[in-house]
Order: C-alpha cells, then structure tokens, then sequence
C-alpha cells in the first residue's frame, strides 16, 4: 500500500513539475513575442519620423535624417537577406559574421547621428557632416556588397538548378517520342504474321478437347461454354493483375 501511494505521490510532483515547466515556457514566448512586437513598432515609428524629417526639414537636421534613414534601411535589408540564405547556404556563415562585425560601427554612427540631432550648435554639426557622410556612405556600401553578393550567390544556384532541369527533362521528352517503331519491337514478328505457337484457323488448339468450343481453356470439358473455368480458389484472381477501364497498357521502353 505505501508503494502505491509512493508511486502516486511521484506521479503527482511529476505533473507538477511538467506543468511549471509548460507554464514557464509560455510564458517566456509570450514575452519575446510581446518585446518582438514592441521592438518592431518602435522602429516602424522611428523609420516614419525619420523619413517625415527627412522630407519636411531642410539644413543640418534634414541631411542627419536621411544620413540615419539610409544607414538603417540598408543595414536591415542586408540583415534579412543574410538570415534568409545562410539557412539553405552554409557558405554565408562567414558572411554572417562580417556582418555582426559591421553592425557594430553602424550602431556606433547611428547613436552619433541621434545625439547630433540634438544638438544645439548647429554650426558644429554643419563642419561635422562631411565626416558623416563618408563613414555612412562607407558602411552602407559594405552592407549592399554583402547583400548583392549572397542575392547574386542564390540567383546562380537557381539558374544551375534549371538549367540541369531543362536538360532532364529535354532528354526524357526525347526517349518519349520514340513511339514509331515500338509495335513492331514489341511483338518481334513483322505486320501480318501469325504470333509463334499460334493455332491455324479452322484447327484446335493443342490440348482442346475435341468438340470443345473455341477459345475454351485447354483441359476444359466437351460441350463447356467459352471462357468457362474450373472451381477458383476461395482468394480469387491477383489484384495486381485486376484491369480497368481507364488503363492502358503500359508501352515497353524503345530499343533504339
């Protein structure tokens, strides 16, 4: 009796503990998923008011908006087209990490360009914005190598891929148009002739019984009517040799 309640006891803590543990795991997705959703709305609102600045202002706060709108579209397009092909191509692993490593500068000038927006001196940001330029124009253009490479990377695979696909299919297209001479190499005798072991007409077959009627199974009584068989076995007939009517008969491959 203490067993089974022992049993039962461990049984109940297990349920617990698998409970906790279901519980604590849904809980931690729902969170990074509510952070995903915080983080996009963030950036999705960050994007717009950039763009909007960008537009709508004109001297040094309008040029370091579009200095930040360039940086982070450019930067985020390389991201995504990175973490979509280095899952179906190992070889951008390495390309994944010179990216990381560029992401660090470009988060650096990012925070510089937003520090800068607020500042008051516009005469010094004004001497600062050549500088500016160049470092984005440098990152940016790293970023967009990274990018049309791996596009350009996968664009050729796919052109490989179809190319050898075309030649399959070319070649077996091919093989299926060889239907001229395939009658005649299937049955082996020339139009006309009577097939090998085939009775003369007006003659039984070999091993009809006299006065059996034609077509009747060799073996099979005098007087039986055509197609008529001895008893069947209880399975009856293979169904893998059952036909039916949308069949056609299988073509045999061509020899030439």
């Amino acid at each position: 009796m203490e067993a089974v309640i022992a049993i039962f006891a461990l049984l109940f803590i297990a349920a617990v503990a698998l409970g906790v543990y279901a519980t604590v795991k849904a809980v931690g997705a729902a969170k990074r998923g509510v952070d995903r959703t915080i983080t996009q709305a963030r950036r999705t609102v960050e994007d717009t008011t950039l763009r909007a600045k960008s537009i709508g202002q004109v001297g040094v706060a309008g040029e370091l908006a579009q200095l930040r709108l360039s940086l982070r579209t450019s930067m985020r397009a390389t991201q995504d087209a990175l973490n979509a092909g280095v899952a179906e191509d190992a070889s951008l692993t390495e390309s994944m990490d010179l990216f990381k490593r560029l992401s660090v500068h470009g988060h650096e000038l990012d925070d510089e360009l937003k520090r800068l927006e607020r500042e008051p001196d516009k005469s010094t940001v004004a001497a600062r914005l050549p500088e500016l330029k160049e470092r984005t124009q440098r990152i940016t253009h790293s970023a967009e190598s990274l990018r049309w490479a791996a596009r350009d990377r996968a664009q050729q695979f796919a052109n490989d891929d179809l190319e050898n696909l075309t030649a399959q299919i070319d070649v077996e297209a091919g093989a299926l148009r060889h239907w001229a001479d395939e009658p005649d190499a299937a049955a082996g005798t020339a139009p006309g002739a009577r097939p090998s072991g085939a009775a003369a007409p007006g003659t039984a077959a070999p091993g009809t019984a006299p006065g059996a009627a034609p077509g009747a199974a060799p073996g099979a009584a005098p007087g039986a009517a055509p197609g008529a068989e001895g008893p069947q076995a209880i399975a009856g007939a293979d169904w893998r040799q059952t036909t039916y009517p949308w069949q056609k008969s299988a073509r045999p491959e061509p020899t030439n």
